[in-house]
């Protein structure tokens, strides 16, 4: 009886990264067909970091502001320090697997939420509460920048002291681009056409600066940056922001590196590939790289993973194989249990905020002479259909 509750225990957990595979495949198929359900009937104080994440982009996009506000509220309340870890969290995960802890957040996770959260904010014609969100995700980025810093600093100083490890990743380090920070230019240029429209030309000269520092070669974040130095107000203008694609995915993949006096010592982890497609809309420039966004991070995040599952997977084995030289006449079940209990432990964290796009596009032009508002338009594009669009006239005057 117990050899069959430990194989269906092992069982159980080694199909924990397939299942949720499967569950992001589903949520992705959902909102391609413009099918915006929420994954859960569970309020948001009951629901896990990534459910808040897809829920709260769910909400948002079926122009329900209120709830998305809730939802990405409850999760900024529980995540004030995205970069943390736990001690019990980190044991947890190499006792049972990664999946076994709750969802922890990208730190871009929280600069998407409050980029969603300043369009809705718009549309309801929020202006100040727009501007209170505009400040905290400033901060939040340069808290961010300080401890991504931290991170591979601290990647570096133990790699170097695994030279197993370290040929390892050498090998597997990805060859997709990725940013030298944490950033997020679609923030920095909404916020700047933001103040630009409050007629703020100071802080639109700064927010502007910065998200063209970030996308140096967008002539629409030129255009208002010189117009933010001039001190001139724009009119009769439109920006369209388009997100088209979905962001990178995680799966499960496996390795070995031969330790000596031990064996072959096996481990798990995640590795990300890309989301095919997606379309570039006409005479649109690039804004944001969500791909190029995502692996800034995960590279470093890779790093800290395999160094954690193999630091695990050596005491696995090496408990294994004190059991399999015993003299216990219990020594063959034990070793069986041992090799199940090992491989179910030993399962990488696939889950991601899957729903958002891969690529921002954005489009500045001129409207009619006689139409003096200014616009945002929020375009939501996957598969080559648009899902959403979304229409926000900026005029200072209509705010509250």
């Amino acid at each position: 009886m117990r050899k069959i509750l430990y194989i269906v225990f092992g069982l159980s957990l080694c199909g924990c990264a397939s299942t949720m595979q499967s569950h992001l495949n589903d949520i992705q198929n959902n909102f391609a067909d413009s099918n915006f359900q929420t994954t859960t009937e569970e309020t948001p104080a009951e629901q896990n970091n990534l459910d808040l994440l897809i829920n709260g982009n769910a909400l948002f996009l079926d122009g329900k502001y209120a709830e998305s506000d809730k939802t990405f509220e409850e999760f900024n309340k529980r995540n004030l320090n995205e970069t943390s870890t736990s001690v019990s969290r980190e044991t947890a995960g190499l006792l049972f697997g990664q999946s076994v802890n709750s969802y922890k957040p990208y730190m871009m996770d929280s600069l998407f939420v409050s980029y969603y959260q300043i369009w809705y904010l718009l549309a309801l014609h929020e202006w100040s509460n727009a501007r209170v969100v505009i400040n905290q995700s400033y901060q939040r980025q340069q808290d961010m920048s300080r401890e991504y810093k931290k991170l591979i600093e601290e990647n570096k100083k133990e790699v170097s002291e695994n030279n197993q490890v370290a040929e390892f990743i050498d090998k597997n380090q990805s060859d997709w681009l990725a940013f030298r920070d944490i950033m997020n230019p679609a923030l920095m240029y909404l916020s700047g056409i933001y103040f630009l429209n409050d007629g703020d030309f100071d802080n639109a000269t700064t927010y502007l600066k910065r998200a063209n520092g970030m996308a140096p070669n967008n002539k629409y974040i030129k255009q208002d940056l010189e117009l933010a130095q001039k001190k001139i107000r724009p009119t009769n203008t439109q920006w369209k922001f388009t997100e088209t694609g979905f962001a990178p995915r995680l799966r499960e993949s496996n390795a070995s590196i031969y330790l000596f006096g031990i064996g072959l010592v096996q481990f798990t982890f995640s590795d990300a590939y890309q989301m095919p497609n997606y379309t570039i809309p006409q005479n649109s420039e690039m804004l944001a790289n969500v791909d190029a966004m995502f692996m800034t991070e995960y590279n470093e995040y890779k790093t800290n993973e395999i160094l954690r599952a193999y630091a695990a997977a050596v005491a696995k084995t090496t408990a294994q194989t004190m059991i399999y030289h015993s003299n216990s006449n219990h020594a063959a079940l034990f070793g069986v249990m041992s090799s199940i209990y090992t491989a179910a432990s030993s399962n990488a964290d696939v889950r991601t905020w899957a729903t958002l796009p891969k690529y921002i596009y954005v489009e500045r032009t001129k409207k009619s002479d006689n139409i003096k508002t200014n616009d945002l338009i929020y375009v939501r594009e996957i598969n080559g259909n648009i899902t959403e669009t979304k229409t926000i006239e900026l005029t200072k005057g209509e705010h509250k």
